[in-house]
C-alpha cells in the first residue's frame, strides 16, 4: 500500500485527507487522518446520511488499522516533528 495525494487540513479534528493505493492498484480516495482522544487514527471516507449522521463507505479490517495509521503517520511527518 501507498498513500498519494495527501492535503493537510485544519478542520477540527480531521488533519489531513489522502488517497491510499492497494497493491491491486485500487485507490481509495478521502482517506482522513483524525486526532482523537487515544492519539491519531486513519479513518475510511464517509457520507452524510439524511439523519445527519455520516456512515462509512467502506470497512478497514481491525488488524490493517495500526499499519494504515503508521503508514499514514509516517507521509503526514517523515522526520516526526509534530507529535500527535
Amino acid at each position: 500500500m501507498k498513500i498519494i495525494n495527501m492535503r493537510k487540513v485544519d478542520w477540527g479534528k480531521t488533519k489531513a485527507l489522502f488517497t491510499l493505493v492497494t497493491p491491486e492498484g485500487i485507490e481509495i480516495k478521502d482517506m482522513k487522518i483524525v486526532e482523537g482522544i487515544n492519539g491519531i487514527f486513519v479513518a475510511p471516507p464517509s457520507v452524510k446520511g439524511k439523519d445527519d449522521k455520516y456512515y462509512n463507505t467502506i470497512w478497514i479490517p481491525k488488524e490493517l488499522q495500526p499499519k494504515l495509521t503508521e503508514l499514514a503517520q509516517n507521509e503526514y511527518d517523515p522526520v516526526g516533528e509534530i507529535p500527535f
